[in-house]
């Protein structure tokens, strides 16, 4: 039997890091985030030769073990052994066998939440398989808990949430296991003119999310760092405000403001490249501007007046990273059975 999952990354919009642990359990979390057409994909073939293999295509990392229920950490693809072992744990209480092929359409580090929608997808895979009775709260809960519990791995809650549900989400964090997502309906012309004003930016710089998140969780003692997340987690809700009413001018607003917010927090969220491109793309048609994700490299996205979107798309583009094409998707993680 063979499975494939397919699962989106995304793109937040507003409130991201509202969602680490130091902060929501204390003062509750909101994030607005939206999926994108790129995806983590996942290719599950069942087995009966008594082997376990893992090939992440992207990477260029493949393991090969012999089935048993519990698999050691070695330092080569961890994340998939302890995905393994706590479905193994929990749900199916012997061992399988099998080859689990994976690859993202970005590169690792990029700021669209790829490591926690790397074990959506994987999760997906074997639900489908296995016949798993778990919805998407539950998957979207068990990804978390394998990616910041048993591997200690440090970051928020909203990539496992946004990458099981799929759409506009408003989310809301009490703890991060107390979790609502509220599914925004957006009418379809804002969510197309919308996607037609941003521009998103690939700017070839990787960089390990969890140091960056380490370091925030770090300065929140700080009044003026705590105070820019406040003001991030307002953003959150402004956000959704200006979006239901097709306000352009203050989603743009928004976006700049929490940019603005993000450097307080912490000071190694840009850098001397990435403040560049911020700054050319002001020069050329942007209103604003800022990081996906934790910040330091990976992805940028630009809100940008469309008449002037190709001359600064062909700008970028000659710059060291690239301009990537995407649209909004509707859907969360998706499998099925060939």
């Amino acid at each position: 039997m063979i499975i494939r999952s397919q699962t989106p990354l995304r793109l937040g919009l507003a409130g991201g890091g509202t969602d680490i642990n130091l902060y929501c359990d204390q003062y509750t979390g909101y994030v607005l985030n939206v999926t994108i057409s790129l995806y983590v994909h996942c290719t599950l073939i069942e087995r009966n030769d008594q082997k376990i293999i893992f090939d992440s295509s992207d990477t260029n990392v493949k393991v090969e073990y012999q089935s048993q229920e519990f698999l050691e950490n070695d330092g080569k693809l961890d994340l998939y052994k302890a995905i393994y072992n706590r479905l193994i744990k929990d749900y199916v209480k012997k061992p399988l066998s099998f080859s689990l092929h994976t690859y993202s359409d970005v590169p690792s580090g990029s700021g669209l939440g790829g490591s926690s929608t790397l074990v959506v997808g994987i999760i997906k895979a074997f639900v489908e398989w296995l016949n798993l009775p778990l919805g998407e709260y539950d998957i979207a809960k068990l990804a978390y808990e394998i990616e910041r519990e048993d591997m200690a791995i440090v970051g928020g809650a909203q990539d496992q949430y946004a990458a099981t549900f799929g759409g506009f989400n408003f989310m809301e964090f009490y703890d991060q296991k107390r979790v609502i997502v509220n599914p925004l309906r957006i009418k379809n012309w804002i969510a197309s003119e919308l996607e037609a004003r941003i521009l998103l930016y690939f700017t070839n710089i990787t960089r390990d999310a969890k140091d960056i998140e380490e370091h925030k969780k770090g300065r929140l003692g700080d009044e003026n760092s705590l105070n820019a997340m406040h003001a991030i987690k307002q953003d959150a809700l402004d956000m959704k405000e200006a979006l239901f009413r097709a306000d352009f001018e203050k989603i743009a607003q928004i976006l700049g403001k929490s940019w603005k917010s993000k450097k307080i927090i912490s000071d190694i969220v840009s850098n001397d490249e990435l403040e560049r491109i911020y700054h050319l793309a002001m020069e050329n048609g942007a209103y604003s501007g800022k990081t996906s994700g934790a910040g330091a490299g990976g992805f940028m996205f630009f809100i940008v007046d469309p008449v002037k979107k190709y001359k600064l798309k062909q700008i970028l583009n000659e710059q060291q990273g690239y301009v990537q094409e995407f649209y909004f998707t509707k859907e969360g993680a998706k499998s099925w059975k060939i």
